[in-house]
């Protein structure tokens, strides 16, 4: 339980409530959405988004920039995202700033919990309001939240199961929606990466974005061959290995470590995803083992670092509230440097677990939790925060030209001939 007994907490009707709703000044507006906790604590709000229900594991996000990026990342999935930065939506949304390379719905995130009301965009590069955007996708969002609150009960409590309704009469069976946010599986034993990973391998050529020129592209064929694992990866992710000189193929999460050595790689990179990494690890670790046995150089972002500890004998650990935002210190101890950078697990790779080949390489300076790994005996390196998301801005894209000198230093002979 998260508390002693269930309770209703209500919005700021001042604040938050749409002008439709309030006919006469003393009335107290309708909640139009739900937001009810497995504890049976509920949430009343009003609707944003998608008409309907959702369910998933309540985390909170602390960043203050980037909530399309962030509703589009494919490491949310099966997660509700509160926002701590009271105005989302601002900026409005776009059709450049999206994480997922699939658009559906199952992309992203299930559930978006917002303090203030959503106001008009204001950004030259806005083109739609977050209210379509959320509906075109199936997003259910909720307004008028006391975030703070909620993000304190996360932080002391851990991230409950929810379930999160939108109903613009506000009909809601409560017990009904309490009955089933109690019956959600935990966030343990979930492989939630065959909704988001790729369906067929595809090249990516996109590069970074500019002011004048939007995205860029590169001419395929003249690069180091990267062979990118899709767990949910994000294009920023591509988009940054196009940059440094790669050709990117893009594999789905279920290809063998034979059809990607088929495919002669440089470098093999194992992006970020969703879910429990040891799930996901019941296929994905085999092949990596492989990779690694192979001595082919392998870089790996988020879930594909937790699934290189795994394929390293290590274990995987549940945090309590996770690592979600845009404001992480972690020190990189082979450069002494401290980077801000910006993460999204709610797994960790217990560091006591891993082999002596496997060398610490970066710790998070909030909790100590471990961010990143080196192998001694083979060219491979993970780190668990974003490089790519740039809150330094560009503390940690290092990482990126690390690889690339790794893949440089140990090409087969065959590629530096030509062969």
């Amino acid at each position: 339980m998260l508390q002693d007994e269930p309770a209703t907490l209500r919005a700021d009707p001042a604040r938050n409530a749409p002008e439709t709703k309030t006919p006469e000044p003393w009335a107290e507006p309708l909640a139009t959405a739900l937001l009810v906790l497995a504890d049976g604590t509920v949430l009343e709000g009003f609707g944003i988004g998608h008409e309907g229900v959702a369910d998933g594991e309540v985390c909170f996000n602390t960043a203050m920039t980037g909530y399309q990026e962030i509703l589009t990342d494919p490491s949310y999935a099966g997660q509700i995202v509160t926002f701590t930065f009271p105005h989302i939506g601002n900026v409005g949304t776009n059709d450049e700033d999206l994480e997922s390379l699939d658009q559906a719905p199952a992309s992203g995130v299930r559930g978006a919990v917002i303090a203030s009301a959503v106001t008009k965009p204001s950004n030259w590069r806005s083109s739609s309001h977050l209210d379509g955007w959320l509906k075109a996708r199936g997003i259910v969002g909720i307004t008028g939240i006391d975030t703070r609150a909620l993000t304190a009960l996360i932080r002391d409590h851990g991230m409950p199961n929810a379930v999160i309704a939108n109903d613009p009469q506000g009909r809601f069976d409560r017990e009904a929606l309490k009955a089933r946010a109690a019956a959600l599986a935990p966030m343990e034993g979930l492989d939630l990466v065959p909704p988001v990973t790729s369906r067929e391998p595809s090249a990516w050529t996109q590069t970074v974005w500019a002011v004048k020129g939007g995205y860029g592209s590169r001419v395929a064929g003249e690069g180091l061959k990267v062979v990118a694992i899709d767990y949910g990866v994000k294009r920023n992710i591509l988009r940054l290995l196009a940059e440094a000189g790669c050709d990117v193929t893009v594999v789905p999460a279920t290809t063998t470590a034979d059809e990607i050595m088929a495919m002669k790689p440089d470098g093999v990179f194992l992006s970020n995803g969703p879910g429990d990494p040891a799930a996901t690890g019941q296929y994905a670790v085999p092949v990596i083992r492989q990779l690694l046995d192979s001595h082919v150089p392998t870089f790996g972002i988020c879930l594909g670092h937790q699934l290189m500890g795994l394929a390293l004998g290590g274990r995987t650990v549940k945090m309590g509230q996770g690592h979600h935002g845009a404001n992480h210190p972690v020190k990189d101890h082979t450069t002494g440097k401290v980077e801000i950078v910006s993460m999204n697990h709610g797994f960790a790779v217990d560091p006591k677990s891993l082999p002596e080949t496997a060398v610490e390489t970066h710790v998070s300076l909030f909790d100590g939790s471990n961010c990143g790994l080196s192998l001694t005996d083979r060219p491979a390196f993970s780190v668990q925060h974003h490089p790519e998301a740039s809150p330094g801005p560009r503390d940690s894209h290092y990482l990126f030209e690390r690889f690339v000198r790794l893949m440089r230093e140990n090409k087969p002979e065959r590629a530096r001939s030509g062969g």
